[in-house]
């Protein structure tokens, strides 16, 4: 158990913001997330409005005019109806999807098929229709006879013959979303406000002037003559995610500096080098940089088991190379659409001209924006109350503030961008 605590304490703690968006886009990007939402608001829903009819007066029911008022066996039919109908639209819209995917995969490639799956709307679709038939079938389930002490539902019967007028718009609203949703400009936009956004997560608005003084310290040229210990991934696979501020804790309780030489989306094996650890000196002036307790100070030692457990916690790699806040991979699905555009079986020049456009629009937002750090510091607890600007955002405080290196990351050049999208491994390769 202390041994658990260690390992997830720290590391996962100081990353929790950024694991749970990655987690919800996870949810986000399954088919059945969004569906079975809504399935289990049918289920909860039914029994809320029987109850709520229990206790409700019956003239007032009668009063409202688009109030169900019939018997039980007309209440039975209406939701027996309902449930069937609902039922079938749902397997036609999933028929179609299918559909859709299928011609998607032929037509754009593979790797676009997430874009798809991911819709929204498309998942909200189909998850009404089987909400609805959920809840009409426990609806249809507390109909009884005038006999007994509670007769037919009325409220929740006309919440059933709500829903399944709005199930039927939105059948129109998908068939006219679809449409609009397999068309090429559709697809290249999606994918271009994709790259747009990971420039953005990525690239500053402005140079961070405080930043690139730390990047001017003694140990960000002489780390590497430190004594280094070779790091392996934990499996191998696809390198999706960073997490820099585990990673950051960890280097500290060790006293070193980590330096990872593969960039995300990378496939790694788990026999391949992708970093390494470079330990401090024992004569370093920040070894004694205070912790947690008192009079202890932080001693550089060798990577031992812990270290690589919670070495495997700060970063995710995938058997398959999936979404994520990788630049290229989005520039990457432009490109395989204008590749498969100029191939043979498509001769779709105009779409590959979409698509190079698009390319060329993402390539200049990045040009124009500050590029990230490679160098990633520890910024004591004293320290990170200082605010590096003032109201102005690039008039600086003149303030000393104390950054320890911890982590050095793999950044690719804006060059490396521009050829891996427009360059002979790319388009001119067809």
């Amino acid at each position: 158990m202390k041994a658990f605590s260690q390992l997830w304490s720290l590391q996962t703690l100081a990353d929790l913001p950024d694991r749970l968006r990655n987690l919800w886009q996870e949810l986000i990007g399954s088919y059945w997330f969004i569906p079975t939402a809504c399935v289990i608001a049918g289920i909860l829903l039914a029994p809320v409005l029987v109850t709520i009819d229990q206790h409700f007066d019956r003239e007032t029911v009668r009063e409202i005019t688009f109030a169900f008022t019939g018997d039980d066996d007309a209440a039975r039919a209406i939701m027996t109806a309902i449930a069937g109908a609902v039922l079938g639209v749902a397997g036609t819209t999933f028929s179609i999807t299918i559909a859709v995917l299928s011609m998607a995969s032929s037509q754009f490639g593979p790797r676009l098929l997430r874009n798809f799956l991911t819709d929204t709307p498309n998942q909200f679709v189909l998850g009404a229709f089987i909400g609805t038939f959920s809840y009409s079938l426990l609806v249809l389930k507390s109909i009884h006879k005038y006999d007994v002490a509670f007769g037919v539902p009325q409220l929740a019967v006309t919440f059933g013959i709500i829903m399944a007028i709005i199930c039927a718009l939105l059948l129109v609203y998908f068939v006219q979303h679809m449409v609009h949703a397999i068309q090429a400009s559709h697809v290249i936009q999606n994918a271009s406000n994709d790259a747009i956004n990971n420039i953005h997560y990525w690239y500053g608005d402005y140079c961070d002037i405080q930043h690139q003084r730390d990047v001017e310290q003694h140990d960000v040229e002489q780390f590497r003559q430190w004594q280094a210990t070779p790091i392996y991934p934990p499996q191998s696979g696809y390198l999706q995610h960073i997490y820099l501020e585990s990673l950051i804790t960890l280097t500290q309780e060790y006293g070193g500096v980590v330096h990872l030489q593969s960039n995300l989306g990378d496939y790694v094996t788990d026999n391949n080098v992708i970093g390494h650890f470079y330990q401090r000196p024992t004569d370093h002036p920040n070894n004694r940089q205070k912790t947690a307790t008192p009079q202890l100070a932080v001693l550089p030692r060798t990577p031992d088991g812990m270290f690589w457990q919670r070495f495997a916690g700060c970063i995710r790699i995938e058997q398959r190379l999936a979404h994520s806040n990788d630049i290229a991979y989005s520039l990457g699905q432009m490109t395989e659409i204008a590749v498969r555009a100029l191939s043979p079986g498509i001769n779709d020049p105009k779409t590959a001209v979409n698509c190079v456009q698009s390319l060329t629009s993402c390539l200049s937002i990045m040009m124009r924006r500050q590029p990230p750090s490679p160098y990633h510091f520890y910024i004591p607890a004293e320290h990170r109350d200082k605010p590096p600007y003032t109201a102005t955002p690039k008039q600086v405080v003149a303030q000393q503030r104390v950054a320890i290196l911890a982590v050095v990351t793999y950044t690719p050049k804006i060059s490396e961008f521009i050829n891996t999208s427009l360059g002979d491994s790319a388009l001119c390769r067809s």
